[in-house]
């Protein structure tokens, strides 16, 4: 019963947040006729309701529906959702589970960082905040610059530090078992860390910028406390025609590994087509959130009804 009332004094705290900023609470269909083609992501298919032509999804995330909502005019928006991936079940995922997400018009990224701080203190109390870049955060672990490592450097690093018996020649492979394995574990576990600038093959839906070493970095931020990854933010991508290449891209890198193709979301690019204001977005694991507020070490002992137990 303590998460449940833990559960639900955050949603109210998080609710009369919103509205004393002028934030609009929506809500977005949990069905999706496209899903996100990012191929670390497996969305769950189900029946269409209306024929059998293709199937449906359950959502990954709102992103999509918001972003049309964005594009007809809604200002600054939020939910809280369930959200459905598949393949992730363990002590910090579970297949369905509570996302927080939120898109704000004309706000910085780093005034969006300051936003998130302040929603992960609703539930942890007061924490300091450190702000790093994706290069400095591998450069203190592990002394690499993850942009212009050789990939030979990263499967050594990686080899050093987990038992390796797979190759793999995708750098974000070796970056990405670096970052959870490594650098993510440095962090000081009792303050807010904010991790930008990540490598431009990272990018997903963020917008690019050159950073001041003149390296390609994607603009968008991870937020880590007490050694869980809480939060995922972006300078949203507003580029139609970029927005179908990465799209491409992903289901390049789908065929190749052998995934499903899933279809790609007309609406959403009519949408962008039309005019996605300038934004910022991010979602937060309100799961993941609530086991640091309660000092939980299972994502099953916050949530009600866990995958065992439905």
């Amino acid at each position: 019963m303590v998460a449940l009332r833990s559960r639900a004094a955050l949603y109210a705290a998080l609710r009369t947040r919103f509205a004393e900023r002028g934030v609009m609470e929506v809500e977005t269909p949990l069905l999706a006729s496209s899903p996100v083609t990012d191929p670390h992501i497996d969305a769950i298919a189900t029946a269409n309701p209306l024929s059998g032509d293709h199937p449906f999804y359950l959502q990954t995330s709102p992103e999509y529906a918001m972003k049309r909502l964005l594009a007809a005019g809604s200002g600054a928006i939020f939910q809280i959702c369930k959200a459905f991936r598949g393949s992730e079940h363990g002590a910090r995922h579970n297949p369905e589970f509570t996302m927080l997400e939120w898109y704000e018009p004309g706000v910085a990224l780093e005034s969006l960082m300051d936003e998130v701080a302040a929603v992960i203190r609703l539930a942890v109390g007061d924490k300091a905040v450190e702000h790093m870049t994706y290069r400095s955060a591998f450069l203190t672990a592990v002394g690499l610059d993850p942009h212009t490592a050789s990939l030979d450097a990263l499967r050594d690093c990686a080899s050093q530090h987990m038992d390796i018996n797979f190759e793999s020649d995708e750098r974000d492979t070796w970056l990405q078992l670096i970052m959870s394995a490594v650098v993510e574990p440095s962090f000081d576990g009792e303050a807010i860390t904010f991790v930008v600038d990540f490598p431009e093959s990272q990018a997903a839906l963020a917008n690019i910028a050159i950073d001041a070493q003149g390296q390609s970095v994607a603009r968008r931020f991870e937020a880590f406390c007490g050694g869980l990854e809480l939060a995922n933010g972006y300078d949203e991508l507003r580029d139609a025609g970029e927005l179908l290449r990465r799209i491409r891209r992903d289901h390049q890198q789908r065929k190749a590994s052998g995934q499903t193709l899933p279809p790609i979301d007309r609406n959403l690019l009519s949408a962008m087509q039309a005019g996605l204001p300038e934004c910022c977005g991010v979602a937060v694991g309100l799961d993941r959130l609530l086991m640091l507020a309660t000092s939980s070490s299972r994502i099953d002992e916050v949530v009600a009804f866990p995958l065992d137990r439905v």
